[in-house]
Order: structure tokens, then sequence, then C-alpha cells
């Protein structure tokens, strides 16, 4: 499977914009880990300087090396939305 992940407050706890403050979730992050160790395809996408036009690229890439967070690729852009409804999501809980 190719699973994209978020990264705020998903795999990180993140105070609004604050991204160099953020905080690894060692637990979300070993459970992502597990998928890419089962020969998923992991993408992290994030919304990380979507509204403000910042490149946050270098910061973000440094933190998913230096949190272990396994992965493919990392896509920016991920558009800014309050609800994403869709028929293939689960929320970090359910995995």
């Amino acid at each position: 499977m190719i699973i994209y992940v978020d990264i705020d407050n998903t795999i990180c706890a993140t105070e609004g914009d604050d991204y160099e403050g953020a905080l690894p979730i060692q637990e979300n992050i070993d459970k992502i880990n597990k998928l890419y160790d089962e020969e998923h395809t992991i993408v992290y996408w994030t919304g990380r300087g979507s509204g403000s036009g910042i490149d946050w690229r270098n910061l973000t890439l440094a933190q998913l090396i230096h949190w272990g967070c396994k992965h493919h690729e990392l896509k920016m852009g991920k558009p800014v939305y309050d609800l994403f409804i869709e028929d293939r999501s689960k929320r970090i809980e359910e995995l």
C-alpha cells in the first residue's frame, strides 16, 4: 500500500505554527515505522507553509531524520482545510 501520513499533531505535537518547537510522539512514529518495515510505501505529506508561503522543507526533513521516521518521500503543499472527509482515512489512534 501507499500510505500518506500527516506530520503535525500526528507524529509530533505542534503548537500552531511553531514547527521548530515540535516534539516527536514516539508511539505514533513507531506505528508508521512498523508499516514501513512491512514494506508499505510511506509518504509524509504536510501543510507546513501552505498558508504562509514559508518553505519548511529543510527543517521538516531534518526533523524526520532526527526522529527516526522511516519514509520514502516527503511532500509539501498539503491544502489548508478544517475537515477532511474521505473514504480511505484512518486516525493514528486506529493503527
